[in-house]
């Protein structure tokens, strides 16, 4: 009999073998319930943790049923503890409950368990919240409202918020029959469904949350239609301008809104409108200690707040984001993950994951394009590596990631590509220039004008700049449907979020059926190899397999192949045509 492919230890790891024939069916089966922490060649190890059962719980699944999964696929019997652990955490989610007050005076926190509710009460963090006893509970002030929720997510009490929304200012707006550009518009069923466990139905009316797609999957139109549903004023936070003006024209193509409907309030405008769009950078500026712009937009009658690349909240936001409680939110992203250890906070307070669905099931139904993804390790020069060992820890990681022999791989690639669309994407706007310069490519940063970086990218979607060179600003919320490679030069230490969302880039689906190719250049025997590694993790999660080349310090291959055929062992370059 073979052998199952998952071993559950009761330290609340998961090993997953990888060369098992189950190992993408049960991949799949963990996703929704625990995280993955490493991912070398033959066993992935997967952790629990309350965060994660908290989300499946939230997101529909039971503790019965993560249990099962494990059981399927578990190869020896699953520990005690671990059943234990999962039952607990996966039932301390709704044992709180926030409602409005009976008497209508603020808000109730309440529970079946009593026991917990003095449990709770005596825990300093949470006393400050509470302004009085209503039995079986405590009679909470609105404006405590996100406040109590961190603090109970904290010790370990998520609380599962029914206390109501605030209808806002009513809008009528409705999906288009067809877009501006006279095409049919389809809702995707996922889509759809995004929306109903977002906004949840009958006694279970939802208003706050997180919905976790893919780049490319259209998750615009899933914040459309939340907007749509809840008919009412919106505000919708954004990355960018550049982001935030790729959200106009998708309202515009998409629904019946009007030009006059949508605001853009941003640095060069202040306009509130129906439906305003703003920025992260604009709404956390603060002078002489004041929020000025958040105490101007929170005048506003809005029923509905959207938070565009959720992962990415800054920490300011947060805090503004904890008087916002009365107002539904809805959080859209590629990713839950977040480097800073603060994905409880934004479990509190923007909402518990209500939907989610794995990238490799979207490209098998054609709706993202299929990605192979390579690493190409370089080595540093003798000169090179003398600097690096004398270094502080600080100038090595650049030192790796400015790597000369990254350059001469970057043109080879180019070369080999005539004819895609093509991003060179990297953090160090040295190398960037550098690259820039070698590829007589266009070169677009932070210091980039808003009016030319648009003008960029609306030329490289028209196929007049095959090649763009790009800085860590590229890495969210444009949509560059055409780009099928990318060519990752350095980044960011070992960001997995931002290693998905240079994925993203390439992930649209391509109108010839085009497989998209995403390609990470490390120097090797460096900490930008390790980071590397971890930045793979999240990718590796989703279904996708880094295959691993190497090229000396001149970018050539070290067993002298051809050109032609890059720097890549014939199996991978098989899997890449």
């Amino acid at each position: 009999m073979a052998r199952l492919p998952l071993v559950v230890q009761s330290d609340l790891t998961l090993l997953l073998e990888v060369d098992n024939p189950l190992f993408d069916e049960a991949r799949d089966a963990l996703v929704g319930f625990a995280e993955l922490v490493k991912s070398p060649e033959h066993i992935h190890t997967y952790r629990l943790s309350s965060l994660s059962l908290w989300n499946a719980v939230a997101a529909g699944i039971s503790d019965t049923e993560i249990l099962a999964r494990m059981d399927r696929y578990a190869e020896y019997p699953v520990p005690s503890e671990v059943e234990s652990f999962v039952v607990d955490q996966a039932r301390r989610y709704g044992r709180l409950r926030l409602k409005p007050a009976p008497d209508g005076d603020g808000l109730w926190l309440t529970s079946e368990d009593g026991p917990l509710l003095t449990l709770i009460s005596r825990q300093k963090s949470v006393m400050p919240y509470l302004s009085s006893s209503i039995s079986p509970g405590f009679r909470i002030a609105p404006e405590m409202r996100g406040l109590l929720k961190q603090a109970l997510a904290k010790l370990g009490w998520p609380v599962d918020d029914q206390a109501g929304y605030r209808s806002g200012a009513p809008l009528e707006v409705a999906f288009r029959d067809r877009t501006l550009h006279d095409e049919p518009l389809v809702i995707r069923d996922y889509q759809r469904a995004a929306v109903s466990a977002f906004w949840g139905q009958g006694d279970a009316l939802r208003g706050n949350g997180i919905v976790v797609l893919p780049c490319g999957a259209g998750k615009t139109v899933v914040g459309i239609g939340a907007l749509i549903r809840a008919q009412c004023h919106t505000l919708i936070l954004t990355t960018s301008v550049a982001a935030l003006h790729q959200w106009r024209q998708e309202l515009l193509d998409k629904t019946t809104l009007t030009p006059d409907d949508i605001g853009e309030y941003s640095a060069s405008k202040k306009d509130i409108r129906p439906v305003t769009l703003t920025t992260y950078q604009l709404l956390s500026h603060r002078e002489h200690g004041v929020f000025h712009h958040f105490e101007t937009l929170d005048e506003h009658d809005w029923g509905l707040i959207i938070y565009d690349e959720v992962h990415l909240l800054p920490a300011p936001v947060f805090r503004l984001t904890a008087s916002l409680q009365a107002r539904r939110r809805l959080g859209l992203t590629a990713t839950l993950i977040r480097e800073d250890g603060r994905a409880d906070e934004v479990f509190a307070l923007i909402g518990p994951k209500r939907f989610d669905m794995p990238w490799k099931q979207l490209e098998a139904q054609g709706w993202i394009a299929s990605a192979r993804c390579h690493e190409i390790r370089v080595r540093l020069s003798d000169a090179g590596r003398e600097a690096y060992a004398l270094s502080e820890d600080a100038e090595r990681v650049r030192i790796a990631a400015e790597n000369p022999a990254k350059l001469p791989v970057v043109e080879t690639l180019v070369d080999e590509h005539q004819g895609d669309h093509i991003l060179v994407i990297g953090q160090y706007l040295r190398q960037l220039d550098e690259l820039s310069a070698k590829l007589d490519a266009p070169i677009l940063t932070g210091k980039t004008p808003v009016k030319e970086r648009e003008r960029l990218y609306q030329a490289f979607r028209d196929g007049d700049i095959p090649v763009l060179v790009v800085s860590k600003v590229a890495n969210f919320a444009i949509d560059l449907p055409d780009a099928n490679v990318a060519i990752q030069v350095s980044g960011t230490f070992g960001s997995r979020q931002e290693e998905a969302q240079r994925l993203g880039r390439i992930l649209r689906p391509k109108a010839d059926g085009k497989t998209a190719l995403f390609y990470s250049i490390v120097s090797e025997d460096t900490r930008e190899q390790d980071f590397a590694q971890k930045r793979q993790l999240f990718l590796c999660e989703q279904g996708y397999r880094y295959d691993i080349a190497h090229a000396d310090e001149h970018g050539l291959p070290l067993d002298s192949t051809p050109a032609a055929v890059i720097m890549f062992p014939t199996s991978i370059q098989e899997k890449s045509q």
